[in-house]
């Protein structure tokens, strides 16, 4: 089909007409159902009055996108500052957060507050879920890294990408088991809170730089 379609449309037009079709599918993209946008050299605008040169934009099969927190919630102020940043991901595919609740039996034991925690986080994650650690133990990445991960999501085919931060004692055992990735946000201990904006915001730069947009420097 996708012949048939470059036959008919002329040469000069075919990159623009097939970039409408595929940016015709992003609004309406549900959860599990991934689109694919490749972004032309010619600049257009964005909404917010962002300018986008395009000039390293990859082809990207975007796929759902959540952050799973356990937390006991971060105040106004810091959800707010999140929320933006997650407002920013969903021009690009379906973002969410998800929040779950520390130590939901209340127990005192370190070890059994880490195996609740990690049972309340597994009923967030599908079968066809690609799962990313955040662990002080994890890997090391780039802004450039981050933004192959994303991409690596989509095209290896799976439906959505989950990015977990565990509580205070780290993360339940089967949710390590379940893992596919582990990512050290930094060297340096970050308040749970912050931790959750930095990686929101990692999220949204991973999408600026694989659109090619001026956000990253």
């Amino acid at each position: 089909m996708l012949r048939t379609l470059c036959r008919r449309v002329p040469a000069h037009c075919a990159e623009t007409h097939l970039l409408r079709r595929r940016q015709a599918v992003q609004p309406g993209c549900r959860r599990g159902v991934a689109s694919t946008l490749t972004v032309s050299k010619a600049s257009s605008k964005k909404g917010g009055g962002e300018t986008t040169s395009g000039s390293g934009a990859r082809a990207v099969r975007y796929v759902p996108l959540s952050v799973v927190t356990v937390s006991k919630g971060g105040g106004a102020s810091i959800d707010g500052a999140v929320g933006e940043y997650a407002k920013r991901c969903t021009r690009y595919a379906p973002f969410e957060e998800v929040n779950v609740k520390q130590n939901p039996k209340n127990v005192k034991d370190n070890d059994a507050q880490r195996e609740h925690e990690g049972e309340r986080v597994m009923k967030t994650i599908g079968a066809r879920d690609f799962v990313i650690l955040m662990d002080e133990r994890g890997k090391d990445v780039s802004s450039e890294d981050m933004a192959d991960l994303v991409a690596r999501i989509g095209d290896e085919g799976y439906e959505r990408g989950v990015f977990v931060l565990g509580g205070p004692f780290g993360h339940g055992p089967q949710v390590v088991e379940r893992a596919n990735a582990s990512v050290r946000l930094s060297k340096m201990v970050l308040n749970h809170q912050v931790a959750r904006l930095v990686l929101v915001e990692a999220i949204y730069r991973a999408h600026t730089i694989l659109r090619g947009e001026p956000y990253h420097h």
